[in-house]
């Protein structure tokens, strides 16, 4: 992998630790920084291939949106605490969703003053079409690595990762406190 910063590796300065055996170990430090580069590469190939199936405007946040609006739609409210953002960045985001004719607004039945924003067909073949190119990749993947490497790191990060963690506010991970 290429060094994701710079050629000292960012936490050279801790240095590393010698294993129980003597031999030197793999940094920590190594270990999210791999997964944030493997989940980078799917990501920023998912979206070449969704430009080049007609779908050239869609951004990584708009993919999390539109999973936070859900089969049934929700509001600007909604969709901001399934992101950890605030209503007004859930807003915009909606918006721009809208501009491009992946979500539109529409009257609550339940309640006149509410919006509910919902996903459109444009925004279903997008979703449907990101399923798709995941599972093509996930292929490559296994023909790269090997059908049992691929199927061992999903279980891994299954016993690793709690449930709780699929969410979709990873943007507040990376925000100021």
């Amino acid at each position: 992998m290429d060094n994701v910063v710079d050629d000292k590796k960012v936490n050279q300065v801790v240095g590393s630790r010698n294993g129980e055996s003597g031999e030197v170990s793999t940094p920590g430090y190594e270990l999210p920084l791999l997964l944030l580069g493997g989940f980078r590469s799917l990501i920023d190939r998912l979206h070449a291939e969704l430009a080049r199936q007609g779908h050239p405007d869609l951004r990584p946040a708009h993919g999390f949106a539109l999973q936070a609006v859900g089969p049934g739609g929700a509001t600007a409210s909604e969709i901001g605490r399934r992101l950890g953002v605030s209503k007004q960045a859930a807003g915009k985001t909606v918006d721009r969703l809208e501009a491009l004719g992946y979500a539109e607004r529409a009257d609550d039945p339940a309640d006149a003053r509410r919006k509910v924003v919902r996903i459109t067909p444009r925004g279903l073949d997008a979703l449907a079409r990101s399923a798709a190119v995941f599972d093509e990749l996930r292929a490559d993947w296994v023909r790269t690595l090997g059908v049992g490497p691929v199927r061992e790191m999903e279980a891994s990060l299954r016993t690793v990762v709690p449930p709780e963690a699929f969410r979709l506010d990873a943007s507040s991970w990376f925000a100021g406190s």
